[in-house]
């Protein structure tokens, strides 16, 4: 595996890339983006912070997985299926079972086991296709299972060949739309080491959590500084526990995204504790037991992230409102402890529990930062609990997000005599290609996308959304005080 090494001039640079969310033909646009933030930071590595994959996507509607452990393609979205019918992508149901299954029958064991997309031999007695020709229709779920896999193979090329290209090594975590392309987080941590630079080792605590080391410029082999990538879970709550919000989940599954559940997930206990467990053995290896310096990166923030901002009345410009935990509250950037430039563009969607994850790394040491993704729209760094708490927001097409020229991807500047002292920025659509995507209509529905009662109150409090609004109705009012003055 690739040492990370300081360069000589003592610098290393590292780039953020947080929710691709693309199906298996990833847009131009992101790829064109990923390609010009590689060229214009040269950097030493690149990050992968959660939902490369939009699990979601049409094109895995075969085996789509709202929670894991489910059957694969049993529960789709309503949209989904819109979408689908919109692209030409068939989902066709057969009446076929396997021959394990019909022995099973005749057994007499019980033949609705759940199967999880993982398992190479399950199998359904609903199967459908994304092809259009009879001839082509699988008749397992196995061979479906293939088909996925591919798809994968597919999207990871299409975002990592500019990485590949410029010979980056590359790291990745997961987010809560992974897995749901029906290939869970296991499999998916092999496909990435199908490709050239892939750092995600084979023995890690679980895939998605792991340790990069990166050594002095000296050669000494001396640790100077880690990257520590976390698996941050998925959602939270058992499906079966939860199914009778399924209905409601199908109707409307951007807005209630988390009514069947639990809320988001949160890093398992035992990722919890290797954070202070790594911080060890790296000082062992540096012959010293002191903890490195060290940065976090993962998908899900957790809720110490809301200690950046600043709690403010429901009327003020720009608020957003909070979620679940934080609902019926509203905020703003807290900008007396966020750095400039900082934006805030919705809630943020952390988990309803708070697993201590923070005091971790403060009782381990050496940790500096912890840098998130998921929420799309956001932007900031803030200094809360004696860490540095940022996000990287979408660097992707086919997802919600904010205006084309903020998408974009951050990039990380460390130094190894105060690793500490690092400075990051944007590298963003606007500053490296120009103002507006290839498709600047579905952005701007992107950007704008209202799906319940808070969505459309943060709207409202945009200045130029509700000036627009109140133009708009005035324009209206006139013109009926005009009709009636007509009349008489």
């Amino acid at each position: 595996m690739t040492n990370l090494r300081f360069r000589e001039d003592g610098s290393f640079r590292v780039l953020q890339m947080a929710d691709i969310q693309d199906g298996p033909n990833v847009l131009p646009d992101t790829i064109r983006l990923i390609r010009e933030a590689i060229r214009k930071a040269d950097p030493d590595l690149v990050v992968f912070t959660g939902d490369q994959i939009r699990g979601y996507d049409p094109a895995y509607i075969d085996t789509f997985l709202r929670r894991r452990g489910e059957e694969p393609g049993a529960r789709v979205r309503a949209v989904t299926e819109v979408e689908a019918k919109l692209r030409g992508i068939k989902r066709r149901a057969r009446n076929r079972v396997n021959n394990r299954l019909l022995a099973m029958k005749s057994d007499g064991s019980n033949p609705d086991v759940q199967q999880t997309a993982s398992t190479a031999s399950t199998t359904s007695t609903l199967v459908y296709s994304t092809t259009s020709d009879p001839q082509d229709v699988p008749t397992t779920l196995d061979e479906l299972m293939d088909e996925t896999r591919d798809k994968v193979r597919r999207t990871f090329a299409g975002f990592l060949g500019p990485v590949i290209e410029a010979e980056v090594p590359f790291a990745a975590t997961y987010g809560n739309h992974d897995f749901q392309c029906g290939i869970l987080a296991d499999e998916q941590d092999g496909i990435y080491r199908e490709f050239p630079g892939c750092l995600n080792p084979v023995d890690s605590l679980e895939p998605g959590t792991l340790a990069l080391p990166i050594e002095a410029s000296d050669g000494s082999g001396r640790v100077a500084m880690s990257v520590m990538m976390v698996n941050s879970g998925d959602y939270a709550g058992k499906p079966e526990e939860n199914d009778a919000q399924y209905p409601a989940y199908v109707v409307n599954p951007r807005g209630l995204d988390l009514a069947d559940s639990d809320g988001y997930g949160t890093p398992s206990p035992e990722a919890i504790d290797w954070l202070g467990a790594v911080q060890s053995e790296l000082g062992e290896r540096n012959g010293d037991g002191k903890p490195v310096p060290a940065i976090a990166f993962q998908h899900i923030p957790p809720q110490e992230f809301y200690d950046c901002l600043k709690e403010v009345p429901a009327w003020t410009p720009n608020a957003v409102e909070g979620a679940r935990t934080h609902a019926g509250h509203c905020y703003v950037l807290n900008h007396e402890i966020c750095r400039p430039g900082s934006r805030l563009g919705e809630a943020i969607g952390c988990a309803d529990e708070n697993v201590g994850e923070v005091d971790a790394l403060r009782e381990a040491g050496g940790y500096f930062a912890l840098f998130c993704g998921h929420d799309h729209k956001n932007a900031f760094v803030g200094h809360a609990h004696g860490i540095d708490l940022g996000y990287a927001p979408t660097c992707g097409f086919e997802c919600y997000g904010p205006k084309s020229r903020y998408r974009g991807i951050r990039l990380f500047e460390f130094h190894e005599s105060n690793p500490a002292g690092y400075v990051t920025r944007m590298l963003t659509w606007g500053d490296l290609v120009g103002r507006y995507s290839s498709n600047e209509v579905r952005v701007w529905f992107e950007d704008h996308c209202v799906t319940g009662a808070i969505s459309m109150r943060n709207e409202l409090r945009r200045p130029q959304v509700f000036a627009v609004l109140s133009g708009a109705m005035s324009l209206g009012f006139m013109a009926v005080i005009r009709s009636l003055v007509k009349k008489r």
